[in-house]
């Protein structure tokens, strides 16, 4: 979902304005994540926060207008500007999210804090990636058939060991309908939870039996029903 950690461009946080703000116009970026020398992402520098700056440089040459006697200058004002550092420029505290979190957590916390990009770590906080609303699109975008062929070869056969021809697999506009035997209630519930968070997937409608029962009979895994992902 996300642009990995060695695709992904950040600024440490001693950057000038200058270079974040040729890097922004040369990578079409909107922002960029600041590290510290440790890695860890300890915010963000926007297009917004680069404007800002310059609004400040457009009010101090006003004021000297208005009073030529006093304040600094406009070329002392524009160094001062090139001089500020990314610590200084920057959004902060960076808007995150897990490493592990899903699309569902990042759609929420987009909407919730009103950001079109997530700066993505691991428990350390440094950083792994980011996401955005495009890469969030893309995903949700997935065709049935490619959410099902990810369930039926990666997740059933790859991740679990069940044989392809024991669980069926159907998805009907993100609903993953899955069918068939397994080994244990445990086996079907943690299938559940992993299919849910699969790429796509809007929920999972369990239909799943344990290999000593039949189908329809009280002994199934749980009540028959829709499995959404969980709440973060």
């Amino acid at each position: 979902m996300m642009t990995s950690a060695d695709q992904t461009v950040a600024v440490p946080d001693d950057a000038a304005y200058r270079d974040i703000a040729a890097l922004l116009v040369e990578r079409r970026f909107s922002a960029v994540p600041v590290v510290d020398p440790q890695g860890r992402a300890i915010g963000v520098v926007s297009e917004d926060d680069l404007l800002a700056k310059e609004t400040e440089l457009e009010a101090e040459q006003e004021e000297r207008h208005r009073f030529p006697l006093g304040g600094r200058s406009a070329e002392r004002a524009r160094r001062e500007i090139a001089a500020t550092t990314a610590r200084r420029l920057m959004t902060s505290p960076a808007v995150t999210i897990g490493v592990d979190q899903d699309v569902a957590e990042a759609a929420r916390i987009m909407l919730d804090r009103h950001v079109k990009r997530l700066v993505v770590t691991d428990e350390q906080g440094r950083l792994q990636g980011v996401v955005s609303r495009r890469d969030l699109l893309k995903v949700l975008a997935r065709s049935d058939e490619e959410i099902r062929r990810e369930v039926a070869e990666d997740v059933l056969h790859g991740m679990f060991r069940i044989d392809k021809a024991a669980v069926r697999v159907r998805v009907e506009d993100g609903v993953v309908h899955l069918r068939g035997r397994v080994g244990t209630r445990g086996q079907a519930r943690l299938l559940c939870e992993v299919v849910a968070r699969t790429d796509g997937v809007v929920a999972v409608a369990d239909d799943l039996w344990l290999e000593d029962d039949s189908p329809g009979e009280g002994a199934r895994t749980g009540p028959r029903g829709v499995f959404e992902p969980p709440e973060p």
